[in-house]
């Protein structure tokens, strides 16, 4: 794979992007020598039952929380297509559009051990290299076809920061500045996001 070029996908709901979030595509970003790192915004993921935040905030959170960062930006392929948001869908685009390079998928160790839940993930593994974010001292069992394909185990920083956490601390009228990048937060006070609604 000498000379192509290594591409990382580190996708999410990103409703708010976090410091936790931002320390892991860094260290993504090292490890594997990415070329780019593209934050992936998901669409309407077909795992999620809450609602999202409309796609042009978190959008503009994670604008704002990769601003500077050499060899990051966000792929807005997914909140640009309709209806539900299936990985493999985004990577057959994006192979297709750009043919030639090396694919990373950045995941969690709970993605990793759901693996085979995914939509027509065996596809999926044909397309892309896995990396994935593991917390020291913790290990989850992985289905034996999927780790056959292999992994790169990426160290997760040590962040206890959940995007849940944050919005709840907003609605609650916390501060969040230790858990955000600044940018991120003076976005959430600017758009009023996260608030409690005033009908309810």
């Amino acid at each position: 794979m000498q000379g192509r070029v290594q591409i990382g996908l580190f996708g999410g709901s990103f409703d708010p992007p976090h410091r936790a979030h931002l320390a892991l595509a860094r260290a993504a970003r090292d490890a594997l020598a990415l070329d780019e790192l593209r934050w992936l915004p998901a669409g309407q993921p077909w795992q999620k039952s809450r609602a999202l935040s409309a796609a042009r905030h978190r959008v503009a959170m994670v604008e704002s929380a990769i601003a500077g960062e050499p060899g990051m930006r966000v792929e807005r392929i997914e909140i640009e297509r309709q209806g539900p948001s299936y990985t493999v869908d985004t990577v057959r685009s994006l192979v297709a559009r750009e043919p030639g390079h090396t694919w990373w998928l950045l995941i969690g160790q709970d993605q990793h051990a759901n693996f085979a839940s995914w939509h027509h993930w065996r596809e999926l593994l044909a397309q892309v290299r896995l990396a994935v974010a593991q917390r020291p001292g913790v290990g989850v069992p992985v289905p034996a076809e999927v780790l056959a394909h292999g992994f790169v185990p990426i160290p997760m920083p040590l962040h206890d920061i959940s995007a849940t956490e944050i919005r709840r601390r907003v609605a609650a009228g916390q501060d969040i500045s230790q858990l955000v990048p600044s940018g991120v937060a003076g976005y959430i006070d600017q758009q009023g996001l996260y608030r409690p609604d005033p009908r309810s």
